[in-house]
């Protein structure tokens, strides 16, 4: 009997999930790679069982579609069909040698081994061989800099939402969510609904652009009706949503105190005599998302701006790895599960030397032309305020990790020469921290006035010398 081919997926968010599930249910031996202690990723992120929640489909939408992913990964881990790894947070992948040879179905004839280091302290190594990968890493959130985000009380629109679905806990008592993007509202009715006082939405977006991108809006009313929904919700909380408008500084001593917040002209500047100062202990604040590329990119895939290039079946341009979700371009659950069905057909097919028959996607391929149009026009209406940097003061902290204020960064590009964010780099230390870049990235861009382009790391983390040295264990 032929050994079953073997699938290695990271991450186990919607598109990693569905993935699996496809790939599973037509003999693929899938193992599933995810950082966190339950499956669901972001969107789905559980809350920790020890907590009793009584009813955790309050703090989601889309539930049923979680129950079936759920139920799904659950009953092929009990067939002996899907491994899910948990707490694993990979840090490589390593083509062995004949990948990039691809045969004559496009699918490579070597393997893969996926690195991976265990546990909350993330210090013991781990290896899984597959024949194929998934990348279904997602994404993170962009937050651009302004005076004051330092403080405590400033959170991520995206941390406050994490805080309050996997531990019920509320980041202050009086809150205002801002930036710009279709977060900001689940947000601010997820705070709301938990009890917090939102004072205020800021929006920096002009709602009436939508107009220009009617035809697109009109094809999804779901997606229309889901923005009403939360906009009843607001209005039945009492939440005074301000748009075109943006926080200019956060205030507070020792922790936040208030925000001030100010309208914008057509071009993007503070329009000044508008400033209004909002007495609050939390700040959520997101202007959008950004695909995580760390492992695509040192696997050699090509990127496409800032995301990962894939083909009509979520292929890469390296044989043997595929690519769905937000890491390919963010565009929400629907669309990451449409690509994840697309992925595990694809892979089941491939591994299988079959090329795939795309009646089999059909629906699913359809799903994702859709929305991705939709999202492309969100984002364009949703871009972050053209002036921003305007705003940052020269004492402003651009990078937290290695505390670079804007004025080193300003200094490098107005009298040293740079002209990209690797140059400020070497010349401020910026981007050299824990995160490497990933915050501060696009802030650095900005005030270079260089595109953003993400950079290419050996490795997706950091890793103890102690694990580079030794030789990594076997998944249990």
């Amino acid at each position: 009997m032929t050994e079953r081919r073997r699938l290695a997926v990271i991450g186990a968010g919607p598109a990693g999930l569905t993935a699996a599930l496809a790939a599973a249910a037509r003999g693929v031996r899938v193992t599933l790679v995810d950082s966190a202690p339950q499956a669901g990723g972001q969107f789905y992120r559980q809350t920790a069982p020890g907590l009793g929640a009584r009813r955790p489909q309050a703090l989601h939408h889309q539930w049923r579609t979680w129950e079936r992913l759920r139920d799904g990964l659950a009953a092929h881990i009990a067939a002996g069909r899907v491994t899910h790894l948990t707490d694993h947070h990979v840090w490589f992948v390593e083509r062995e040698p004949g990948t990039s040879t691809a045969d004559d179905t496009g699918q490579g004839s070597g393997s893969f081994t996926v690195h991976a280091l265990l546990g909350p302290e993330q210090e013991e190594p781990v290896t899984v061989h597959a024949d194929a990968v998934l990348l279904a890493t997602g994404g993170y959130e962009k937050v651009l800099p302004f005076p004051g985000w330092t403080l405590p009380g400033v959170v991520t629109a995206g941390g406050a939402q994490a805080m309050l679905k996997g531990g019920l806990v509320l980041p202050g008592r009086t809150a205002v969510v801002a930036g710009t993007g279709p977060l900001l509202l689940p947000v601010a009715v997820g705070l709301a609904s938990a009890g917090a006082k939102v004072a205020a939405l800021v929006e920096s977006a002009d709602p009436r652009a939508f107009v220009r991108h009617a035809r697109v809006l009109a094809a999804h009313p779901a997606k229309l009706a889901e923005g009403a929904r939360y906009a009843a919700e607001l209005a039945r909380h009492g939440v005074r949503a301000q748009v075109r408008s943006t926080v200019v500084a956060a205030h507070g001593t020792g922790r936040l105190e208030a925000v001030t917040v100010a309208a914008l002209d057509d071009d993007g500047r503070v329009r000044t005599g508008t400033e209004r100062r909002i007495p609050c202990d939390t700040l959520a604040v997101g202007h959008g998302m950004l695909p995580h590329t760390d492992l695509a990119g040192a696997l050699g895939c090509r990127l496409d701006g800032v995301a990962v290039a894939v083909d009509d079946e979520q292929r890469t341009d390296v044989p043997g790895v595929w690519a769905a979700g937000e890491a390919t371009g963010i565009g929400g659950a629907e669309l990451a599960v449409a690509e994840g069905r697309i992925a595990g057909l694809s892979i089941a097919a491939r591994l299988d030397s079959r090329t795939p028959e795309r009646s089999s996607y059909a629906s699913a391929a359809k799903a994702r032309a859709g929305l991705r149009e939709f999202f492309a026009a969100v984002d364009t209406v949703c871009a972050p305020p053209a002036r921003w940097t305007e705003q940052v003061t020269d004492d402003t902290v651009v990078c937290r990790c290695e505390e670079v204020r804007a004025s080193a960064i300003r200094e490098a590009v107005d009298e040293l020469g740079a002209g990209d964010v690797r140059t400020v780099k070497l010349l401020t230390r910026a981007g050299m921290g824990w995160c490497q870049g990933r915050m501060c990235g696009p802030a650095v861009a900005g005030l270079v006035r260089c595109p953003e382009t993400p950079s290419r790391r050996p490795f997706a983390r950091p890793v103890p010398l102690g694990v580079l040295a030794r030789e990594p264990g076997e998944p249990s």
